[in-house]
Formats: C-alpha cells, sequence, structure tokens
C-alpha cells in the first residue's frame, strides 16, 4: 500500500538451504496482497544468478514464480564470473525502483555475502582478472592447505572454501583480502526485517536429503553434465564438483556441512529475528512474519 511507512520495510527471508525460503516466500506474498500490496522476490544467492542451473542452486521453478515474481534469477551466462560487487549494483537498482513504485521487495536468500551486498552499502574488493579466478578455482591443493596460505588477521575458516579461493585471489591480484568477519553490517540502506529461518537439525538434514533427492529425479545429474563449460565462479555451486564426479553422497556430506555453517553465521547476525520453522506450514510462518512487520 504505496504511502504507508510499513510498506517501505523491506523483509529478507533467508537461512540455510534446505529450510523452505521460497516455501515461506511465497506464503508471505499471499498474506501481503490480502492487504493490498504488490511484492517481488529478489535473489540473493550467489549461484541462482547463472544460466543454466536452476535445479543445482534450487531457483524458483515456474510454478513458484507464477505465484511470486522473482528478480535476478538466471541472468549471467555460464561461461562468465561474476563479483558481489556487479550483484549489489543489480540488487540496490531492483530494490530502489520497487519501492519508488509502492511495491514489497522480499529478499530472498542464503548467501551471505549476496545477502548483505543487498540491503547495505560495502566496501568491496574488486574483481580479479579471469585467468587468477580461474588458477584458484582449479587449484587441486587439499583445502586446508589453501587456508594456510592466507596472511593471519583475516578470519575465515579452514572449511570456508569459497571466502578462502575469494582472499587468495585478491592477494594474488596485489589486493588487502578483507580482514575479520565481512559478511555483515547492522546499516541498511532501507528498514529491513531480518527474518533468519532455522530448523532443528535433523529435521533440516531430511529436508535437505530430500531436496536432493528431488533433484537427482529433475534431472541435475544432466544438467550439471551440460554445464561443464562452467565458469569458475558458477562450478562453486554447491554440489559441481561432487555430481561430476558421479558422487552423490559427497554432495550430500558438503551440503549438510554448509548448511551447519550458515545457521551457525545466520543465529549471530545483530537485529535478526531467529524464526523457528520445525513442524510449521510456510503459512504459519508467513503469519509470524506479517505481525512483525
Amino acid at each position: 500500500m504505496p504511502g504507508d511507512d510499513t510498506a517501505r520495510v523491506i523483509i529478507a527471508v533467508f537461512g540455510p538451504t534446505g529450510v523452505g525460503k521460497t516455501a515461506v516466500a511465497i506464503a508471505l506474498a499471499e498474506r501481503l496482497r490480502e492487504r493490498g500490496e504488490d511484492p517481488v522476490a529478489v535473489s540473493a544467492d550467489a549461484l541462482q544468478v547463472y544460466e543454466g542451473l536452476p535445479i543445482l542452486t534450487g531457483a524458483a521453478d515456474a510454478r513458484e514464480q507464477a505465484q511470486l515474481e522473482h528478480r535476478l534469477l538466471e541472468f549471467v551466462p555460464l561461461d562468465q564470473t561474476f563479483s558481489a560487487g556487479a550483484y549489489a549494483e543489480r540488487a540496490h537498482a531492483e530494490i530502489d525502483a520497487l519501492l519508488a513504485e509502492g511495491r514489497r521487495p522480499i529478499v530472498v536468500g542464503g548467501t551471505g555475502l549476496y545477502l548483505r551486498a543487498a540491503l547495505a552499502d560495502l566496501d568491496l574488493r574488486p574483481p580479479v582478472a579471469p585467468e587468477i579466478r580461474e588458477r584458484w578455482g582449479n587449484d587441486p591443493r587439499p583445502l586446508h592447505e589453501l587456508h594456510a596460505l592466507l596472511p593471519p588477521g583475516t578470519g575465515i575458516v579452514p572449511t570456508d572454501r569459497q571466502r578462502i579461493l575469494r582472499a587468495l585471489e585478491l592477494i594474488d591480484a596485489g589486493h588487502a583480502p578483507p580482514a575479520g568477519d565481512q559478511l555483515w553490517t547492522a546499516h541498511m540502506r532501507h528498514p529491513t526485517l531480518l527474518a533468519a529461518l532455522v530448523m532443528e537439525r535433523e529435521a533440516l538434514i531430511r529436508r535437505i536429503d530430500e531436496r536432493i533427492d528431488r533433484m537427482l529425479a529433475a534431472g541435475v545429474l544432466d544438467e550439471v553434465r551440460n554445464a561443464r563449460h562452467a565458469s569458475p565462479t558458477a562450478r562453486r555451486a554447491l554440489g559441481f564438483e561432487e555430481l561430476l564426479d558421479g558422487d552423490v553422497e559427497a554432495m550430500r556430506i558438503r551440503t549438510r556441512r554448509y548448511a551447519k555453517r550458515q545457521v551457525t553465521w545466520l543465529r549471530k547476525l545483530p537485529h535478526a529475528h531467529l524464526v523457528d520453522t520445525t513442524g510449521r506450514t510456510p503459512e504459519d510462518v508467513a503469519a509470524e512474519l506479517i505481525a512483525m512487520i
């Protein structure tokens, strides 16, 4: 409802992979429409930006997009690299335009840096040359050896492959890597409700396994095989390398570990509202979020 201050509030729905963010966003949109609003989802996912990997990245499918318009999905060619800085520019333009039109942005994602990039102004390091990114992306050394190459004080944990590679790329290009926790700030560009969806661990593991089973049934193996030409940044999609090797169990293990890191991170976010979704319907969760605004 244009003119209503509450309609200026961005709703950010984020959480670990498999928790059901898209379903909650769709249910939330239905509630908002009942209030006379016109919501639009803005994806904040580092891999859903790429064409050709909708199954692997869990992007909203045609049915879900018919229920809720989604922006910033599959707009980068698969063989190109992409950065959080380039994403921030696009996301800010989308969100600002939606607010100017009196529409409600629902920012949906699980990638911490991209979520922050959508909602805040970042001091991001510049993109590096494609050959540098490709060299580190294809480095065969174990992750703990790559982590040992980092200077002290980065705050990057030894299991965070994406941040380790990004820091090494920056150092290789002659830039200082981010120091400390660069994944969040309490200062948003617009008033924002931060809704962090969490779930009891065993229930989340079941959801992750069920999601991977659905991916396999939907043809994710063929999708990944057809994407062998993907850029180094696109190949960072969760499960990409594992499925290229035909190792579904390794994908399951990596996905569970990644979800655990996501939950640990979001529980530390300042001003975030933790919403336990265990045993609840998306409609029930949406009602709780509506009450918050």
